[in-house]
């Protein structure tokens, strides 16, 4: 058999293959038409569904939470925690807002607020549980939420959760602001734990890494005390 037969007959081997690929193909969708219309339209309502909770639920929820907002920040603004958390009858407070609201961002703001709020009222597992349900990433307002919720442990006596969160909030997002305030936070804490050399570490990263921050320039004077008390055990 010469070359250019045995290639034409593999060639129409070849075509017969597809084509028994191909019949097999349109069998299947021919048997499974019924519950491929369905997976398709299941995937088209679940399309649809998503960009119509977008644009015709969440986005005006958002816009209302947004407007509802401002009463609460102004009297958080002014230090009137009570009116910022539960309104004054004719506008909402944060509790209501993050109720009402709590899927919008908006609403999840008001998980921060009505946190620092309970913390200043000293509501401190309150504050806790509303800073523990924001979520956000925020390069400033992430780290200040877990760094509070620091503050609140540390108010309930509980030093190791209080380090715990206050080396979180230092990490989350590191910057010339937060971290160093929050280290310092832990370094303190660690001082009244008894675990000097622990505070002597977090003490001297800010004096490595952040010298030129508000805590940096001064950190000497708590290395040398926390290097003090060490020396003395």
């Amino acid at each position: 058999m010469s070359k250019r037969k045995e290639n034409e007959i593999k060639g129409d081997q070849r075509l017969e293959n597809i084509g028994e690929t191909l019949t097999r193909t349109e069998q299947f969708i021919m048997d499974n038409q019924i519950v491929l219309m369905i997976v398709v339209g299941l995937i088209v309502v679940g399309v649809l569904g998503y960009f119509g909770y977008q644009r015709y639920i969440l986005e005006p929820k958002t816009q209302e939470a947004q407007e509802q907002m401002y009463f609460a920040q102004q009297m958080f603004a002014s230090d009137s925690l009570d009116k910022a958390l539960y309104g004054d009858g004719n506008n909402l407070g944060f509790v209501d807002i993050v109720d009402m609201y709590g899927s919008t961002k908006p609403g999840n703001l008001g998980n921060y607020y009505a946190g620092i709020c309970f913390l200043k009222k000293g509501d401190f597992d309150k504050a806790i549980n509303y800073l523990n349900d924001f979520t956000d990433d925020d390069e400033l307002v992430a780290p200040m939420a877990k760094g509070a919720t620091g503050d609140a442990y540390l108010e309930k006596g509980n030093k190791e959760k209080a380090v715990a969160y206050y080396l979180e909030a230092a990490n989350q997002s590191e910057n010339e602001f937060t971290t160093p305030m929050f280290l310092k936070k832990a370094g303190q804490v660690y001082e009244l734990m008894g675990k000097y050399d622990d505070a002597i570490q977090v003490y001297t990263r800010i004096k490595t890494d952040y010298p030129q921050s508000e805590e940096g320039r001064t950190i000497d004077k708590n290395i040398g005390r926390a290097t003090a008390m060490r020396d003395r055990k």
